[in-house]
Formats: C-alpha cells, sequence, structure tokens
C-alpha cells in the first residue's frame, strides 16, 4: 500500500479497539459498505500493516503478578553473538517483550511471573545462564498506568 486513506485509518483505528468486530459492523462504523471494506482490511493485512489478531489476557488474573523490566547486559556485542543471544530470549516464553537498546545494557526484557519467589528462580535458572550475559538490571512494575495501548495514527494526516 502506497498511502493510507480516511478510510484506512479508520479501519486500523476501529480494529485496535475491537479487533473482533465483524466485517458488517466495522463496515457500518467506518462508512463503507461490506464488500470495500474487507478488500481494504485484506490490503492491510497484505501489506503488513495489520500484523494480526490476539485476545488480550489480564495476567494477573492468570497468576502472573510479576511484571519485571530486566536490562541485560552482554559480555560481547559482535553480530554473532548477538544473534544467539536474539534467538534464545525469543525462545523464553516468560520474556513478553524485548528490546536491544542504546545506552547501558544490550537488551531491555519484559519478564512476566508469579511471584518475586519464583521470579527470582526464574532469573538465576534462566536469564543468568542464557549464552555470552555478563549482568543483569532488574526493575520491577508497582502498577500499571498505561499498557497495550493502540498506537496513534494522528501523524499519518489524513
Amino acid at each position: 500500500m502506497e498511502t493510507l486513506d480516511k478510510f484506512d485509518l479508520a479501519i486500523l483505528h476501529e480494529l485496535q479497539r475491537d479487533g473482533r468486530l465483524t466485517n458488517a459492523e466495522l463496515a457500518s462504523r467506518v462508512g463503507l459498505s461490506a464488500a470495500p471494506c474487507w478488500r481494504r482490511v485484506r490490503a492491510l493485512e497484505d501489506a503488513g500493516i495489520i500484523c494480526g489478531y490476539r485476545a488480550e489476557l489480564d495476567r494477573e488474573k492468570i497468576g502472573l503478578g510479576v511484571l519485571a523490566f530486566v536490562r541485560l547486559d552482554a559480555d560481547r556485542n559482535t553480530g554473532d553473538v548477538t544473534r544467539k543471544l536474539e534467538d534464545a530470549i525469543r525462545a523464553i516464553p516468560e520474556v513478553v517483550a524485548c528490546h536491544y537498546i542504546s545506552g547501558s545494557g544490550t537488551f531491555e526484557l519484559q519478564v512476566v511471573s508469579q511471584d518475586l519467589a519464583s521470579f527470582s528462580a526464574f532469573a538465576r535458572a534462566v536469564l543468568l545462564n542464557l549464552p555470552h550475559v555478563k549482568d543483569l538490571h532488574t526493575s520491577f512494575s508497582l502498577g500499571e498506568v498505561k499498557a497495550a495501548g493502540a498506537l496513534p495514527l494522528s501523524h499519518l494526516g489524513v
């Protein structure tokens, strides 16, 4: 897709609010008939703008009361070492997000756990044993102010 118009932006806005909308409901909300709306959604998916759909879970209600932010320092930052570490991090379900960062540290991980004791055991057994890990620095969330928010679209200026 070369450009997004007001209908594409409206579709993205509505689907970020509720990814379970039927095509008929989505079409009604954005002011299109069903067939063109469906074609636009497919085009947005094909272009990779819509990456997928999923259920958003309340981590605390499923027993994951701890959210930790872990800055991980690697002992070397060569391409091969970094790729091995990235692959290892991707394979860990408790790591729900990971960013390669600037400044001190190599990666910033978001890690969920049942409680502090299970996080401590996980950090010692898993995180410290990742390839080429030099050090970990952990901060814990004391409460979420905003999480899993929709991406802003106003900068697209349509």
